[in-house]
């Protein structure tokens, strides 16, 4: 009997995004080293082998599902790579909602954003590649806007500095999300609330900004 080639090829091709999809669900919920090969291939209605024989081990599939990640968040969020010719307001305003919409997606890509924040505060020995691969040039696009903001090189310790105050003010109304609905129960993080808390992070980075400006090295 003749195989029939491209009908087992597209069928491995879908074997091999399901087994991305769940293992991107499961290390985002139990993080790498309590996420077993076994629930992951369980939830992609996989054979036990299939990790194995599409990524290898455990650890080549936790980096492919970075690398999977971020092929479809820029697909999604251009925004946090370097965007067309706009003023740099517009860029950090771009940015810092792309971002957040990222933090705070939902639906069935709402791992894409816990993923990352689980690496950040429970990092394992692949997080060398993931800056490299996934988060420097994110930064690197943010930096030359700050850049831009401040007249400086990107190179001046300013940048950095103020970059990371920009992103932290996004992360906190996710680590501290638990806290902010008890303190502040209008803040929602619908589409309108998210919408109208990327311009109140954009007019405060913005003002925050100016004095560093002002000063020269």
């Amino acid at each position: 009997m003749k195989l029939n080639v491209p009908a087992i090829a597209a069928e491995q091709a879908q074997t091999r995004q399901q087994l991305l999809e769940a293992a991107g669900e499961v290390f985002a919920e139990r993080g790498f080293r309590s996420a077993t090969v076994r629930e992951i291939c369980q939830r992609a209605g996989a054979n036990i082998a299939a990790v194995n024989y599409h990524f290898g081990d455990k650890e080549k599939l936790y980096l492919e599902v970075f690398r999977y990640s971020q092929q479809k968040e820029l697909e999604r969020f251009p925004q946090l790579r370097k965007s067309a010719d706009l003023p740099p307001e517009k860029q950090l305003h771009a940015f810092i909602s792309a971002l957040l919409q990222r933090i705070f997606n939902k639906g069935d890509a709402s791992w894409h954003g816990l993923l990352m924040l689980r690496e950040m505060t429970e990092p394992t020995a692949a997080l060398d590649f993931i800056v490299a691969e996934k988060i420097r040039p994110m930064s690197e696009h943010l930096w030359e806007i700050i850049a831009e903001l401040l007249g400086c090189r990107v190179e001046d310790d300013r940048v950095p500095r103020c970059s990371f105050s920009v992103v932290s003010q996004c992360v906190f109304y996710c680590h501290s999300r638990a806290v902010v609905e008890r303190l502040h129960p209008d803040q929602t993080f619908d589409q309108k609330s998210l919408d109208e808390l990327a311009e109140h992070i954009t007019k405060f980075s913005l003002a925050g900004l100016k004095p560093f400006r002002a000063v020269k090295k």
